[in-house]
């Protein structure tokens, strides 16, 4: 187990990239002892800075939902990160592209919970039976670790994914906001165009077979601590397609068919 200095010095890492606009290296590099345990603990930690400096937390997203991914990352359970409230973005707002380090999109649906979730014995129809309503979203993910390390060339890994709040920068909200009863939630689809070549599609069941499972994972987690995931909160799913690349002069829409579409521009 990492210490709590070093996890709090991690941390300060964390955010000191965020602010200065610069990839670091890895932290499982600096630490190639540390567990998943630790990982979460970095993850925790930064929350904590970004909360002591007047943030506000919006909800929860969970990652690495599909099975390709989480064979690539050599895992066999999904991850979550916390989002804050300086992470939403308006459907239709410019974005500034150099705010984030490599960023990209990835398409998703959010859940917005009516009801508190809370217990280990939960089941999907309890997730269903919480949610306010499901809305079209954009995840704008943007590490603030190297992909690959420049000095080592090793890839960057879950544990440095997890320490990285997840890679959380952003969130877009947008289209037709459903109840979770009113459409079949396996099949929502969505076309994913950057500059208007569609470079993405994908399916919702590709999350966990249903994306309220992912719902349902990460209450069921965090019962075993005593944390409910709270009424009013979002969250995100999981990503039914690869992320994208974008930069200053993308324009991205996202296509959901009878749930709406997004479009935001990076400038």
């Amino acid at each position: 187990m990492l210490t709590k200095e070093t996890i709090s010095a991690a941390a300060q890492s964390l955010q000191d990239a965020e602010q200065q606009r610069v990839q670091i290296q890895s932290i499982s590099i600096t630490h190639p002892d540390m567990d998943l345990a630790d990982a979460y603990a970095v993850q925790q930690a930064w929350v904590d800075l970004k909360l002591a400096a007047g943030g506000r937390i919006l909800g929860r997203k969970i990652g690495l939902t599909s099975r390709a991914m989480q064979q690539a990352m050599q895992i066999d359970e999904p991850d979550f990160g916390t989002l804050l409230d300086d992470m939403l973005f308006d459907d239709g707002a410019d974005i500034e592209a150099a705010r984030f380090t490599d960023p990209r999109v990835e398409v998703e649906l959010a859940f917005v919970l009516g009801a508190d979730l809370l217990g280990d014995n939960l089941t999907i129809v309890d997730v269903i039976n919480a949610t306010d309503y499901v809305v079209p979203a954009v995840e704008l993910i943007a590490a603030r670790t190297h992909r690959i390390d420049p000095d080592t060339g090793k890839p960057r890994g879950v544990l440095d994914t997890i320490s990285d709040n997840a890679a959380n920068a952003g969130i877009v909200l947008g289209g037709r906001p459903v109840k979770p009863s009113e459409v079949d939630l396996r099949w929502v689809a969505a076309l994913l165009y950057k500059n208007g070549v569609i470079e993405e599609s994908g399916v919702s069941a590709a999350v966990l077979n249903h994306p309220a499972n992912g719902i349902l994972w990460l209450a069921r987690r965090f019962a075993a601590h005593g944390i409910a995931l709270k009424a009013g909160e979002v969250i995100l799913s999981g990503s039914f397609t690869r992320p994208v690349e974008v930069a200053a002069g993308d324009v991205i829409h996202v296509d959901y068919g009878d749930l709406g579409s997004l479009t935001n521009r990076f400038v």
